[in-house]
C-alpha cells in the first residue's frame, strides 16, 4: 500500500494505492489520525488506484469520519471508488456516510 498526501487551501488529499488489508490497515489508521491530530478535518481520500480495502480499511475510514464531523469541523469524502470495493461499502451500509465524487477536482472543490 502507498499513500501520498496533497494539502490544499481548504482541505488534504490522500491518494490510497493497493490494497488496504489486515497488514496494511494501521498505517492507514495512522495516517488519517495523524491528519485530525494536526487539525485537518476536511479530508478527500482518492482510490482510484485502490485493489482492494478489508473491513480493517473500512473502520479506519468510518472513525475518521467521525473525528471529522465531531463538533461540525469538517468530513472525510471519497473519490473513484472501484465498483467492488463500493458494493462493500453498500453491502455493510456504509454509502450513507460519505459523499462520494467521481473525480479529486470535484472532491477539493466540494469544500
Amino acid at each position: 500500500m502507498e499513500i501520498t498526501t496533497q494539502e490544499f487551501k481548504h482541505c488534504d488529499l490522500f491518494k490510497v494505492k493497493g490494497r488496504v488489508d489486515s497488514a496494511t490497515a494501521p498505517e492507514f489508521t495512522n495516517v488519517l489520525e495523524k491528519a485530525n491530530e494536526d487539525g485537518h478535518f476536511k479530508i478527500v481520500v482518492d482510490m482510484s488506484e485502490l485493489e482492494y480495502m478489508s473491513s480493517a480499511g473500512f473502520r479506519a475510514l468510518l472513525a475518521t469520519q467521525r473525528n471529522c464531523k465531531r463538533y461540525n469541523r469538517g468530513e472525510l469524502v471519497l473519490v473513484a471508488v472501484p465498483e467492488r470495493i463500493r458494493e462493500a461499502l453498500e453491502l455493510a451500509g456504509f454509502t450513507e456516510l460519505f459523499k462520494t465524487f467521481d473525480d479529486s477536482i470535484a472532491a477539493v472543490g466540494s469544500f
